[in-house]
């Protein structure tokens, strides 16, 4: 497995399901409207089964391997400038990462170079496990990889003060309210 191999496999699973090539490249590019771009994220329930199929025919070096060419995808477009385009929760940040390496190659690259065409709150969250879970079924524990796909694992991604923290919530002002 290598990254031609991984990449190629999320394109067969798009082929299975209609392809969508030019709405994908015009996402890479960053003219494709948010309501077709949710569009894509729906297109997903079709693409992910279809993957799910294909990996499940893989031995467990090669699914593995898949694993950790797709962990390594979702460390290194965990960033804060990405974040701060897609938004999200912890979580949420992770299943908008599982989107943008779910959506190709052309979009993951077109993300990493130029945030600003990453799509807000549009998310993927089964692709975030999905080799993991498959390998953990079929043939036991999963080794550790040394790196993380959970959200600010890339410390290189993230400044010390750029940490995701849940805004204050204040009360709103009444008209008794101190200001």
């Amino acid at each position: 497995m290598d990254e031609n191999r991984f990449w190629g496999m999320i394109e067969t699973a798009w082929g299975a399901a209609g392809g969508k090539s030019k709405s994908r490249q015009r996402l890479a590019e960053g003219r494709l409207s948010e309501d077709r771009a949710y569009a894509l994220e729906e297109a997903l329930e079709e693409v992910i089964p279809v993957l799910r199929d294909q990996l499940t025919s893989l031995p467990a070096d090669e699914l593995l391997e898949f694993d950790r060419i797709l962990e390594r995808k979702l460390y290194d477009v965990d960033r804060a400038d990405i974040h701060e385009r897609t938004d999200g929760s912890d979580d949420g940040f992770l299943y908008c990462r599982g989107f943008i390496v779910a959506m190709g190659r052309a979009y993951y690259e077109a993300v990493r170079a130029n945030p600003a065409v990453a799509v807000t709150d549009a998310e993927c969250e089964e692709m975030c496990y999905l080799s993991w879970h498959l390998h953990h079924e079929r043939f036991g524990e999963v080794p550790p990889s040394g790196i993380s796909r959970e959200t600010q694992s890339n410390s290189a991604g993230w400044s010390s003060d750029a940490f995701y923290e849940p805004a204050e919530v204040k009360p709103p002002l009444t008209e008794n309210s101190p200001e």
